[in-house]
Order: structure tokens, then sequence, then C-alpha cells
């Protein structure tokens, strides 16, 4: 699975605004509602409904909010960046300044599992955390993200 294929650029935001856990959820769903047509209350419903059995904060300042919804026919994903942080209950108790989510059709254990493990493994690389944070428009960071993923397999 390529990052391309569930991420579009109009679910890529360069600075987030929100502040608390429940409005950075619902800003991440926002475009992914817009995009997909889904009830933007419902997708956030979801999110937090995941939080709630344990922060998708991993630590090293990256956040992957996750969850499934059965109107969803393909997994899909938004991105946003926060130059100062926020707090999002990761586990290293540190601020997080990437939040990925990712949200799979119901009956997609599969895919759903595959793009968790892809953004995981972006997200682990210290370089590409750096050039997420440098770059200043949502178009460079998708293509950023995109290129780098596209090169993984190779």
């Amino acid at each position: 699975m390529k990052i391309a294929d569930i991420l579009s650029p109009e679910c890529v935001i360069s600075d987030i605004n929100a502040t608390q856990k429940k409005d950075i959820l619902e800003e991440l769903a926002r475009p992914v509602a817009q995009e997909h047509n889904l009830d933007l209350n419902e997708l956030v419903g979801v999110l937090q409904a995941r939080e709630k059995l344990g922060s998708t904060g991993i630590g090293e300042g990256v956040a992957i909010p996750h969850g499934k919804m059965g109107d969803l026919k393909t997994v899909a994903a938004a991105i946003a960046r926060s130059s100062k942080g926020l707090s999002f209950d990761a586990i290293d108790g540190k601020p997080c300044h990437i939040f990925f989510m990712l949200v799979a059709p119901s009956n997609s254990a599969s895919q759903h599992l595959k793009a968790l493990a892809r953004a995981s493994m972006l997200l682990k690389d210290p370089a590409l955390r750096k050039k997420i944070m440098e770059v200043r428009t949502s178009g460079e960071m998708y293509h950023l993200i995109v290129d780098y993923d596209s090169r993984l397999d190779e």
C-alpha cells in the first residue's frame, strides 16, 4: 500500500489550528469526511472511541489516530503538522508535532493494519520528521511524504 493511494493533497494541513485533542481530531477528520462523503461527527466519534482505548500518540512527536467506519469504501488518510507541538497524551509524555490520521472500512482489517504499519514505518524516520517540520506549505508536505514513501520499496 502506497501513501499516495490513501492521502490526497486536500487532506494535508501544514499548520493545525486546534489545541485540544477533540478539536485536533475534528480538524484532521474534516477534509477526509468531505472528500469521502462521511458524517464528520461520526468520524470524530470513531477516532475518540479509539483514543479512549489508549492514546495513539506513539512518541517522538508523532500521533497516528485511527479507526474504522462502515460507510467508507477505502482507506483514507490526513496529515497535519503543529510547529509548536500539542498535548496528545503521547506514550513518551512529549507534545506531538505530526498527526497522521487513518480511517478504514469496518470490514478491512488487513488494509487497516497495512496502512498503520506504513504510516508508522515512515514516521519513525527522524530525517523525514525533520523535513516535514521544515517544509513551508501543505503542497510541499504532500510531495515530500509521497516521494519519500515511493522510495521505500526501491
